[in-house]
């Protein structure tokens, strides 16, 4: 929705992906606050504060669209992204919880969760988006109030670990994120994100010039998301069978499957697999990429080294997000997809290399 409306609000078009950048952008400078909400009251704390910031976002977002004012829909930007960014705590919370050989299962079955979304999401859209003749997509934003309202009654009732201890010595975190394993998860993980957002970002503007409605996008957008999270059942225990890396190597795979592929006849049909690729791929990798790196750090280090992983992760996002818009307006679909590429290949070499060495320490 937000690259839609960014499309029909921004007075410059290479601004269509300002809002979604905004978004990233926030998350990523939200792991500041919620390391200081995390570390000092707790996880529950913290995801309630993040529900508040969604509530805040959706009533901007809807008055924007009501007042078909770009500046204004850009401010509920904010809220939305820290919001989403404490969100992204949820998967790092359920390693906290599991036992250790089953932090690979508890993080791909929290992400497993988002098959609900992309099952209702885009339906709620379609059956809403023209609810209201004020503004396309105003009557959406007024139902989804009720998905963090919802997030608040469950935060009533369910038990989360209190905050972790204050260690008497600190390993200073430029030692944390000097590790191989901290450095060869990051990478996987931001690689994965952004070279799947890069991409689908760009899917609906990219349908919308070939002929297709609004709806066909969405059911395009639908069938990528239910890819990225129904695996969440089955990536657990293929990590624990198969390994992080090999995981994280085949995700990479697909990924570049789906820039080929993308290429291709612009037809429904090579939008939908090619997306379904993508978001196969996106799972492979950055759910491999979160339990490597949640298997890597003691409790002291946890939080701190997950939120700067999601810096990195959702700095990444940002980048891609923003550029998204203006590499399609100026060069087209054909070199998003390409660009996907490099970054991939230079995250499997570096996956490789880090398997390779950790081979070489147990024969050693």
């Amino acid at each position: 929705m937000s690259v839609l409306i960014g499309h029909a609000l921004a007075p410059d078009k290479r601004l269509a992906t300002l809002p979604y950048a905004l978004q990233m952008l926030c998350s990523m400078l939200a792991a500041l606050p919620a390391g200081y909400l995390f570390t000092r009251f707790g996880r529950k704390t913290g995801f309630r504060a993040g529900a508040a910031a969604s509530l805040l976002a959706l009533a901007t977002f809807a008055y924007g669209v009501w007042r078909q004012d770009f500046l204004l829909y850009c401010l509920g930007s904010i809220p939305m992204g820290i919001g989403f960014g404490i969100g992204q705590q949820y998967r790092f919370a359920a390693a906290e919880v599991a036992a250790t050989e089953a932090h690979a299962r508890a993080v791909s079955l929290v992400m497993a969760g988002g098959v609900v979304a992309a099952m209702v999401g885009p339906e709620i859209v379609i059956a809403t988006k023209t609810l209201l003749a004020q503004g396309l997509f105003l009557g959406t934003y007024l139902a989804l109030l009720l998905a963090p309202l919802f997030v608040l009654a469950v935060l009533f009732v369910v038990e989360l670990p209190p905050p972790p201890p204050r260690a008497a010595i600190r390993v200073a975190l430029g030692t944390i994120v000097a590790r191989p394993t901290f450095v060869t998860a990051a990478i996987a993980g931001l690689v994965a994100y952004g070279s799947m957002n890069i991409v689908m970002a760009a899917v609906p503007l990219q349908m919308r010039l070939c002929g297709y409605s609004v709806s066909a996008s969405l059911h395009v957008i639908q069938m990528h998301a239910i890819a990225m999270f129904a695996p969440g059942f089955l990536t657990g225990r293929l990590i624990q069978r198969l390994g992080h890396h090999a995981c994280i190597l085949a995700g990479g795979v697909l990924t570049i499957g789906c820039a080929a592929l993308a290429l291709a006849a612009p037809s429904f049909a090579h939008f939908a697999v090619a997306l379904i690729l993508l978001g196969l791929g996106w799972n492979l990798m950055f759910t491999s990429a979160t339990a490597l790196l949640a298997s890597g750090f003691v409790a002291t280090e946890r939080v701190r080294a997950q939120l700067a992983n999601d810096v990195l992760v959702f700095g990444t996002v940002t980048m891609t997000a923003l550029s998204s818009g203006a590499l399609f307006a100026s060069f087209g679909w054909g070199l998003i997809n390409a660009a996907v590429v490099p970054p991939v290949l230079a995250a499997l070499a570096l996956v490789a290399w880090h398997r390779a060495q950790l081979r070489r320490v147990a024969l050693a």
